[in-house]
Order: structure tokens, then sequence, then C-alpha cells
């Protein structure tokens, strides 16, 4: 069993999974946060106290630390006796604290697959660039590292793992689809990171089709969706983290990631990306100055964990699988749908944040208590996904399911004596 958690990153993921570690802090133990402002950890240990979070009564302290410098992660890690980190700080850390992890025995989280800040959209798949190459020095070390333990990567990879061994004898498409049917009352504002963000959508977008790679451009492929909660919504089919390990890991030939974009975000989009504005590399300016186009938009940007008290609205975000079970065709939606004021009502956040920061505790917790501490690297859906699910309903992210059965709230272990009945489902 393992005791004490590290969260590396104070944004608005590290708020949602530090309050929910406080929930949880009679199995998590301590409870420590750091990063390079320890003014935001700290304000994180103030909401907790404000909120009421704790548990019981339990260690909550702030540090503050430059996660690039592995020594100086080796030594925090050590010095808090911290045997589980949740890394939700920029993915550009991912690698450093991972080597922190391997080197010091401790378990290793993150929601986010590893970039390189020189580089955007690499050759796919993505996780063999850089994490797949550790693996074997986590199993040598017999360190537990679970890759991308966020929503999307994360829990729609656990969603299709669920449905692959209850639902269906073949599965021939995975369509993720994530929509955010929320207004936060600004002009322009990205609702995570707006360099991550920005990179995701400036480069080539990979979709796996027909058991190959296959690239497309940024909004050039279109799909209306009629999703529970939020209705009617359009989506461009997107490059994201998830495909570039579930294309690997479930033998489906064709997986996508859709996502919701208004006319105004990919107007204001389409400006700042033709003026080089969200170009990664650096220019000088007539003053002599160098400095990064991508860096000064994040500047100038609101702090997405600011949009959280007029956040209004909620999410809908699930996988839509088809494929065969007994020779008939079948089709099953598996989602989730969060309230951006009840988020923020509880926690302080809104949705987005809270949908990223409350899966990486439920994995931390299922590590703790061992079902998840594998000793080994994996991406979730290479483990099981009934006490993932499970958990998270407890924890206030509860999953749904719609099929020929209707709507219901998905209870893993009743599912696992699934019978299909002959009903029409749900025209998408």
């Amino acid at each position: 069993m393992k005791r004490n958690v590290l969260i590396i990153g104070a944004g608005g993921v590290a708020h949602v999974a530090a309050h929910k570690c406080a929930q949880n802090n009679k199995l998590l133990g301590d409870i420590h946060i750091a990063s390079r402002t320890l003014a935001k950890c700290q304000a994180i240990i103030d909401s907790i106290h404000e909120k009421g979070s704790l548990q019981s009564p339990g260690r909550l302290q702030a540090h503050q630390l430059d996660a690039m410098d592995i020594e100086a992660t080796k030594f925090l890690i050590r010095a808090t006796h911290s045997q589980i980190v949740i890394n939700v700080g920029s993915p550009f850390l991912n690698m450093s604290v991972l080597a922190a992890c391997i080197e010091t025995g401790a378990a290793y989280l993150d929601t986010a697959i590893h970039e390189d800040p020189a580089k955007v959209c690499e050759a796919p798949p993505w996780y063999g660039n850089y994490e797949w190459k550790r693996r074997q020095a986590c199993k040598d070390a017999r360190v537990t590292a679970v890759l991308g333990a966020g929503f999307d990567p994360g829990v729609v990879n656990a969603y299709a793992r669920f449905a692959l061994d209850t639902y269906f004898d073949d599965v021939e498409s995975i369509d993720i689809i994530d929509i955010n049917a929320g207004n936060h009352g600004r002009y322009f504002a990205t609702n995570f990171d707006p360099e991550i963000n920005f990179r995701e959508f400036t480069s080539t977008v990979w979709s796996w089709e027909q058991n190959q790679w296959r690239a497309n451009s940024m909004f050039e492929r279109r799909q209306d969706w009629n999703m529970p909660v939020t209705g009617m919504s359009t989506t461009y089919l997107t490059g994201h983290d998830e495909l570039h390990s579930m294309s690997q890991n479930l033998g489906v030939p064709n997986i996508r990631f859709w996502m919701s974009f208004s006319e105004h975000y990919i107007n204001v989009f389409t400006v700042l990306n033709s003026l080089g504005l969200l170009s990664e590399k650096p220019v000088r300016t007539a003053k002599g100055v160098e400095i990064v186009p991508l860096e000064v938009v994040k500047a100038v940007l609101p702090d997405p964990a600011s949009l959280a008290p007029a956040y209004t609205g909620k999410t809908c975000i699930g996988d839509l699988i088809r494929g065969t079970r007994g020779g008939q065709a079948q089709q099953v939606l598996i989602y989730n749908s969060c309230d951006h004021e009840e988020c923020f009502e509880e926690v302080g956040s809104q949705a987005i944040s809270y949908t990223a920061g409350v899966p990486a505790v439920a994995a931390a917790m299922l590590i703790a208590k061992g079902s998840w501490d594998i000793g080994e690297m994996a991406n979730v859906e290479e483990l099981d996904p009934v006490p993932f699910i499970e958990s998270m309903n407890r924890m206030g992210l509860v999953t749904r399911i719609q099929d020929a059965h209707g709507d219901r709230i998905l209870r893993p272990r009743q599912e696992s004596i699934y019978e299909p009945k002959p009903r029409m489902l749900v025209n998408y």
C-alpha cells in the first residue's frame, strides 16, 4: 500500500486533484503541492481549507519546485516521503518527473502526453517518441507509471476497454466525442493552458482509420452529434493523445477524436494562426528582443482557472462504439456529463479541470490500494476499468451508458451479465 501524494503543478487540474486528494486523505495520507510559483500552491491549500475538503485532519504543504530539475524533484519526493506523484504540470515536464520517480521508486501518474517545446505534432504514435522508451526502466525499477489518467486521455480509454470486454465480439469503430456546451462570458479564452491548447491544433490532425494513421488539417472534417444533455453540437476531427495508445493496444481499426468548437473560436484561432501568433518558433522584435509568439498569446489570455466563477452550462464527453455481438450490429455510448456551476460549488473549479483532475486522483487511490500498483508502465486501457469507473462514480464523475436498454448510470459489475435486446437505438 502506498501513501503520501506529491502533486506537481498548480493550475486548474492541480486545484481539482488537490481537493479530491484532501477528500480522500485517510487513504492517501499527506498531500504536497509543488510548482515554480509557491503562491499558487498556497492558494490551492487555502481553497481546500475554505471549502472544508479535508476528509480528516492531515498534512497539506506547498513547495517551490522547478520540475525540469530532476535532482530537485528527487529530493522533494524523498523529503516528503511521497510514494505517489501526480504530474499535472505542463506536458513539457513529463519525462523529467518520470525520471525522478524511476530513481526514487515513487509511482507516477500524468494526464497528458509529453511534449518537446520545440516540436509540434510529432510522428505517431506519440507515446513511442518519449514515454514508451522508458517502459523497461520502469519495469526494472518496479515503478508503476500510469500514463494519461485524466479524462481524455484516461477515462475514455477505460470506457473503450470496458466496452470491448463487455458488449462486443468485434468492434469496428470508436468515436471519442468531447462537447463543452458551457459559456465562460469572456470574449476569448481557452479551457486549459493556452499554449498546450493551441499546439494541438496548429499542425497535422492524426486519426486512426482502417488500421493506419491518416493525416488531415485542423477543421477539415466536421461532424454533428446529438449528445445527451448537451444536444446537437458541431465537432471537428482533432488529433489527441489517447489515439496514440488505443490504436496500438485495442485492435480496433477506426478510432477518431471529435471536439466541439464555436464559429467564434474558429475565427479567432484562424486569425491568430494566420498572423503567425501561434508559432512555437522564436522571433526577434525590432528592438532585438527574442520572443515566442505563442507564449505572448498565452500571457495575454485569461488564466483558465479564472474562468470558473462565471462558467455556466454543461459538458458531455464519451465514446460511441460500434461493432457486433452475436452476429448482430451493436452500438453503445458510454459518457459523462459535468455541470460547470456544480463543479465550482464543490471545489472552486470549472468542469474541464474537474473532468481531468478527478480521474487522476481515482487512479492514485487505486495505486494506493494496490489494484493498479502494477510495478511497470501502462496506459489506462491496459488496466482493469471496473474499479476506475466505480471510484469515479463515487467521487462525483458519474458514468452513464446509452444503448438498446436505454440511458442509465453505468454500474460495471452489474453490466457484466449484459444481454442485448432487439430494440431501436438512438440515431446519431
